[in-house]
């Protein structure tokens, strides 16, 4: 399809837009079978795994929220057995966030949906396409100060 350059940036726009659909759709089945854990919280979980440690400020910050929001968000997976409360290692006077086990799982199985519904539709793209496709959206995540993901057999996807 012939693009005209004036338009380049409209059109990368509603591209993003249109694929941005997708992706959401993809994320929030990939919740269906999890009990009501909602987008935000799973973003939550995402960002407490991790080997830094996190505390409250850090992690309002990381979700673009207050830290009142993010003390509520918090409250409700450490009730839900998804998070807990640790002094930090090295100042005891600092609290930081972890995920639990249960909530190492529940990343895990989400991260598993979503790398199988996306590696099908990945497949179907054509095998000279991805690589220009999997360059174009990691400078669109940069751009956007996603951090990389971290270089684990169980986030990683095989396309």
């Amino acid at each position: 399809m012939q693009r005209n350059p004036a338009r380049a940036g409209d059109d990368l726009a509603t591209a993003l837009l249109r694929a941005g659909r997708v992706m959401v759709g993809v994320s929030a089945r990939s919740l269906d079978d999890e009990d009501g854990v909602t987008l935000t919280q799973f973003r939550s979980l995402v960002l407490l795994d991790r080997p830094d440690p996190v505390n409250l400020v850090t992690l309002a910050g990381l979700l673009d929220v207050g830290a009142s929001t993010a003390q509520r968000m918090v409250e409700r997976l450490v009730r839900r057995g998804l998070a807990a409360r640790d002094r930090h290692p090295d100042n005891g006077r600092e609290v930081v966030l972890r995920l639990t086990p249960a909530g190492e799982a529940l990343v895990g199985r989400v991260v598993a949906r979503r790398r199988r519904a996306l590696g099908a539709i990945a497949r179907r793209l054509p095998q000279e396409t991805r690589s220009v496709f999997v360059e174009a959206l990691d400078a669109f995540s940069e751009a956007a100060g996603e951090p990389a993901v971290v270089d684990r057999d169980d986030v990683l996807w095989d396309l």
